[in-house]
């Protein structure tokens, strides 16, 4: 059966999440249902499979089309913070998820979700949210939903835009994930000439507490925490 027209769809995903240097970029991306069909028009896909400058066209055109877009960024040391007060990453991007439902007013919501198991995101979202939207949740949601899609390539590019700025102050750390080799090259390079990183970095990272020498111990982190916005060093 045809859906209602008129609905607000709004998808929602990330991009920098396992990244050692720089934000978490969440971006949420509104159409009303009967412009869904534009972007299959503008060729969107999840945004890692699309060139760099093929996702700075099109969030240009998203942004164009789009009902409304909320972008949220997560800066190094806020996740450090959440991190030192038990709050986990899925813990913390379900937050900022809930706070981009509220805002976009979503009657039907998709998310690419982190967490592995989907329906404890959905208990925690049901408990955050004010209204009682659809909500689908799933993995892969940023290749199979075109409107997850579009927030992808948002978030991606809002990422990347941000990281080119953090270059101009800190040279040239690459990506910023932990994989990838001049990230690595930085991390130890900027660690030989200083004495601590600087809030670029997450500190909090297994990456990184590895490259200070400290023992790095397993801590089972509550999907549930209280919020804690303060800067600072994790302590051990």
């Amino acid at each position: 059966m045809a859906e209602q027209k008129g609905k607000i769809v709004v998808g929602i995903d990330e991009a920098g999440r396992g990244a050692v240097i720089g934000p978490m970029v969440i971006a949420g991306v509104s159409f009303l249902e009967e412009d869904l069909h534009k972007l299959d028009n503008l060729g969107v896909k999840d945004s890692k499979q699309l060139a760099h400058k093929k996702r700075i066209s099109l969030s240009k055109k998203i942004e164009e089309l789009a009902k409304d877009i909320l972008v949220i960024k997560v800066g190094a040391c806020k996740i450090d913070s959440f991190r030192r007060d038990g709050v986990n990453l899925n813990r913390l991007e379900a937050i900022k998820f809930a706070d981009i439902i509220n805002f976009l007013s979503g009657q039907k919501i998709y998310i690419d979700s982190p967490e592995p198991n989907p329906e404890k995101l959905r208990l925690f979202l049901n408990t955050m949210v004010s209204t009682n939207p659809e909500m689908i949740i799933e993995h892969k949601a940023d290749v199979n939903y075109k409107i997850v899609s579009a927030a992808s390539i948002i978030a991606k590019v809002e990422r990347e835009n941000d990281i080119e700025e953090l270059k101009k102050e800190y040279g040239d750390f690459g990506p910023g994930y932990p994989s990838n080799e001049i990230t690595m090259n930085w991390l130890r390079e900027w660690k030989a000439k200083n004495k601590s990183y600087p809030e670029i970095v997450r500190k909090s990272w297994e990456t990184v507490r590895e490259l200070e020498g400290k023992r790095v111990q397993t801590k089972i982190l509550s999907f549930f925490g209280r919020k804690k916005e303060e800067c600072g060093e994790p302590t051990d």
